[in-house]
């Protein structure tokens, strides 16, 4: 069954309209990680995206009222780790404030460039900042990738509807 577009009532722009479209939009579920003054800092983004192939290089969002964001903010290089349908409590952890992030359960170790290096994730990529472009509450920052390893067992975790969940046959 197609729904037809209702144009007769459309809603004004506002950050409610944004989260309830966005709602409907499934995203894979990434943590990006970092080398901070008081230690290692996380935070699980879905805004994770490929931009450019020649060099490799991809882009996230953070809003500067995180608490990962004066660390990312000076970051030289970060870590990019694409989560697995088997890593719902990880994310959930990453994404929530005051959290233990490197605390146990959670499994990792120092890798290239002092980035903090998952375990058990699908894929990993450590990446150098290139830049930071402002975009409202957030910025948006661009990554030359370096290195990493793509050979990582499972089904991706997907975030749709306002929560994790992983693909459907």
């Amino acid at each position: 069954m197609t729904a037809t577009p209702d144009l007769g009532a459309p809603r004004l722009a506002s950050p409610d309209l944004l989260r309830s479209v966005f709602r409907r939009h499934a995203a894979g579920v990434a943590v990006i990680t970092a080398n901070g003054e008081a230690g290692p800092v996380g935070f699980t983004a879905t805004s994770l995206a490929s931009v450019s192939a020649e060099p490799p290089m991809l882009s996230f969002g953070i809003g500067t009222g995180a608490s990962s964001w004066p660390a990312i903010s000076r970051a030289e290089h970060v870590g990019v780790h694409i989560l697995g349908e088997h890593q719902e409590e990880l994310a959930a952890t990453f994404a929530r404030s005051g959290a233990d992030r490197f605390g146990a359960p959670t499994a990792w170790r120092e890798g290239p460039e002092e980035v903090p290096v998952l375990d058990d994730v699908l894929a990993w990529l450590v990446c150098r900042v290139v830049a930071r472009v402002a975009a409202g509450d957030h910025r948006v920052v661009l990554a030359e990738v370096r290195l990493g390893d793509p050979a990582g067992a499972g089904r991706p975790l997907l975030y749709h509807q306002g929560r994790f969940s992983g693909l459907r046959d």
